[in-house]
């Protein structure tokens, strides 16, 4: 079955979210069990089979949790039904999704919906991004092996992580310094040596270690913070939302010898940046 894929103007934050019902879901208990029509021993086995029907998750799902290749195997039709077919292609891209393992950067309580469609709660208000976003930003920043990435807004790590596998070196900024200080210890764990975390407000990037060939921004300024495009790199791209909460857009920019090249993308919906960018 071909997936749905939904209108892009509804995403939110850290985070992301284009809400639709999934098509990937089974739809609750489809099915009638007549007793004049089989034995009840058979009607019993038959209601006993159809429970996860019901759920919201594919039959099989909870029991084998912990088993590696049950990971694995939600990690490809994480990326195959709801990155690829929404157009994601960059194969670098791909292959870095298909590897960082998401249900290590959520609350245990939130590990059986890692691979769904949507953001999960990671605490302090924040959530991490809806995979589709992380695939797609990360296509839109098109990092190279040898490329030097500025990150704002840490928030889990898995953002950090996907581009860690692509790029040379990150620099990822969280403001919330619990959430920071939570990622790097996942980041340094998973022997992420090329992953460098700071806590602070990211609006003024990373000077010293300026300039970058790629900035990614997960949260939404009303106008681009001048210092970010000072640190890129000539060539460097600038993936970041930018508008008031309601009325939001994905956009790059491209610093070129004549100056500042604008790209829009979508429309989206991420919370807003906090800091120095709203005057604080």
């Amino acid at each position: 079955m071909s997936p749905f894929i939904p209108d892009s103007s509804f995403v939110i934050r850290h985070s992301s979210f284009i809400p639709h019902p999934s098509p990937f879901l089974i739809p609750h208990s489809p099915f009638i069990i007549h007793h004049s029509c089989i034995s009840p021993l058979a009607a019993c086995i038959l209601a006993v089979g159809m429970l996860g029907w019901g759920c919201s998750h594919p039959p099989g799902r909870e029991g084998s949790r912990n088993r590696s290749e049950d990971w694995a195997m939600e990690r490809e039709n994480m990326v195959s039904r709801q990155i690829e077919a929404r157009g994601v292609s960059n194969p670098a891209v791909l292959k870095a999704m298909r590897k960082v393992e998401r249900h290590l950067f959520v609350p245990d309580e939130e590990k059986p919906y890692a691979y769904d469609d949507r953001p999960l709660p990671i605490g302090k208000d924040q959530t991490i991004s809806q995979p589709y976003i992380v695939g797609l930003m990360t296509q839109l920043l098109d990092p190279k092996p040898h490329h030097k990435i500025l990150e704002i807004g840490t928030g889990s790590g898995y953002q950090a992580a996907v581009l860690a596998e692509i790029a040379d070196q990150v620099y990822t900024i969280e403001i919330v310094e619990g959430l920071g200080r939570h990622a790097e210890t996942i980041l340094r764990d998973l022997g992420y040596q090329n992953i460098h975390v700071r806590i602070g407000d990211g609006y003024r990037g990373w000077p010293e270690e300026a300039p970058f060939d790629g900035i990614i921004v997960t949260a939404a300024p009303e106008k681009v913070p001048q210092p970010l495009l000072d640190q890129l790199r000539e060539k460097g791209r600038l993936v970041i939302p930018v508008g008031g909460f309601a009325d939001q857009r994905l956009v790059v920019y491209v610093k070129t010898a004549e100056g500042i090249r604008q790209q829009d993308s979508i429309g989206v919906r991420f919370v807003p940046m906090t800091g120095e960018a709203m005057g604080k």
